[in-house]
């Protein structure tokens, strides 16, 4: 079957390749339904049994070494040559090597992009004892900026995959949280959301088990965790966490809803969501092309503390795209886990969250969540940012 987006973003794989100066680019990979490198979902999105070696050239011209067996499920148009082997590929691959003598030879490993990552311990063993004795086994680096940049750089299909999205998932939290009662728990407003996903044909974008995260009322940890039997109650907030999966391509908001009238809104909650709302808006203003990660953060960081609140403990924004961490250059502080992500540089194309939260003493916390994307001159908001806290009454 002909995949034309794995088509497209082989080649811009191969302007990478060019814009580096890097001659190949290597994935080397076996058995990927079990293990799958995550650069495999943009420039081949098929499955290997055998050891396979996809060579991105940067003549423009594309490779698959792969088993017998493998060859005839390639999918249709994607490479140039396909050359298939028996007993080992060794040989075969070595035989193209020669054939392109590449100065240089990209592979997927990385200390600080899991998503440029995705060559196994044992499987970059098995290459270098195939290259050993061969000038290639020191040609190796690093694919973590070409991947950056692949990955990154969203084309208009891409784009067009998460808006709809990001559309998805504002109509199920506004269909789902608007519709909850004082009384309900957090399990079952869960519940609806799934039951929401299925109607709507899409997925859960990360793990289901705590997509939507659902946090109700002052005691509840905002994080990474499922639903439990906490109820809603008059006067409480309710924080989610939401995000789903439309033609591959995922979305990711946070949404706040205080259940009782607008006018029973505690000051500190207010004044604690405008404070988060108006940090975002300020990310948005400094988020453009050239601008490092870094830096946005800093923006919404200082916007926080100057307003006399704590720091929040995350980064302001990530990369969404096939996931809702997508890798590459992050909106972060200099912290030692993020390593040199947040130094890189911002590009058109990029898609990030915008997101942080504060903590009041009564309330708990507030934090919202957006989903822009990078244009030319600065950024776009491709979900509708959440500028009023919204209000359940009971009954």
């Amino acid at each position: 079957m002909r995949d034309d987006l794995a088509i497209a973003k082989s080649d811009q794989a191969l302007g990478v390749l060019e814009e580096l100066g890097v001659d190949l680019w290597l994935v080397f990979v076996r058995e990927t339904d079990e293990m799958a490198d995550p650069a495999l979902s943009l420039a081949f999105r098929g499955s290997v049994v055998w050891p396979a070696a996809l060579l991105y050239a940067r003549d423009g011209t594309r490779t698959a070494v792969v088993g017998r067996f493998d060859a005839e499920g390639l999918p249709q148009g994607l490479f140039d040559r396909v050359v298939p082997y028996d007993q080992g590929i060794r040989s075969a691959l070595l035989a193209e090597l020669r054939r392109l003598d590449p100065r240089s030879i990209a592979i997927n490993v990385s200390r600080d992009d899991v998503s440029a990552d995705g060559l196994t311990s044992g499987m970059r063993e098995v290459l270098e004892s195939a290259l050993e004795g061969t000038p290639y086994r020191d040609r190796l680096g690093s694919s973590e900026e070409l991947l950056t940049r692949l990955r990154g750089r969203k084309l208009p299909i891409e784009v067009a995959r998460i808006r709809r999205a990001v559309g998805v998932t504002e109509d199920i939290l506004a269909d789902v949280l608007l519709k909850t009662r004082v009384g309900e728990t957090e399990l079952s407003i869960y519940d609806r959301f799934h039951i929401a996903m299925a109607a709507h044909g899409v997925t859960s974008a990360w793990a289901a088990n705590h997509n939507p995260a659902v946090d109700a009322g002052p005691d509840k940890t905002l994080g990474h965790v499922g639903p439990t039997a906490n109820c809603v109650k008059p006067g409480h907030l309710l924080h989610v966490d939401f995000g789903v999966r439309a033609e591959g391509y995922c979305s990711d908001l946070q949404r706040m809803v205080f259940f009782g009238h607008p006018s029973e809104v505690p000051a500190d909650v207010a004044r604690a969501f405008d404070v988060v709302a108006g940090a975002i808006q300020a990310a948005a203003a400094a988020l453009r092309p050239g601008v490092r990660g870094r830096d946005v953060d800093a923006v919404a960081r200082r916007f926080v503390t100057e307003r006399g609140y704590a720091e929040y403990l995350h980064a302001v924004g990530h990369q969404v795209g096939q996931n809702a961490h997508d890798g590459g250059a992050l909106l972060g502080p200099a912290w030692e886990r993020y390593g040199n992500s947040v130094e890189r540089l911002v590009e058109p194309g990029n898609v990030f969250t915008l997101e942080l939260y504060v903590t009041t003493p009564q309330h708990g916390g507030v934090s919202l969540e957006e989903d822009v994307l990078v244009t030319e001159t600065g950024c776009e908001f491709l979900s509708s940012p959440q500028r009023e806290l919204w209000c359940v009454p009971p009954g």
